[in-house]
Parts: C-alpha cells; sequence; structure tokens
C-alpha cells in the first residue's frame, strides 16, 4: 500500500508540472472480449522527454 500511495503522489507530483509547465497525462482503456470472458485494462501516465511513468490496472 505504502508503495502504491509513493507512486500515486510521484504522478500526481509529475502531471502537476512542479518542475515547469504542466504536463497533460495519457490514459488508455482497453477492453476484451474471448472465449475465456471479458478482461479489462486501464493505464495512466506521463511523459517528460526520456521520463516515462505509468500505472495501470487489469480487470
Amino acid at each position: 500500500m505504502r508503495i502504491f500511495m509513493a507512486c500515486i503522489t510521484a504522478l500526481g507530483i509529475a502531471a502537476c508540472g512542479a518542475d515547469g509547465e504542466p504536463v497533460t497525462p495519457t490514459r488508455d482503456a482497453t477492453i476484451t472480449l474471448s472465449d475465456a470472458g471479458v478482461s479489462g485494462m486501464a493505464r495512466v501516465g506521463v511523459n517528460q522527454g526520456p521520463v516515462t511513468v505509468t500505472m495501470g490496472v487489469g480487470l
């Protein structure tokens, strides 16, 4: 849980532009239908030059 909160905090600081101009976060969502059922995935991230921070969850 601590690692999760640390990642959320870091993502929030990166997204608000604490070191310069605000950075627009990226987002992605996928829903997959197969014979085994339905699955989904969502990701949120921030790109700033060579640094990329991404978090995701799969259902």
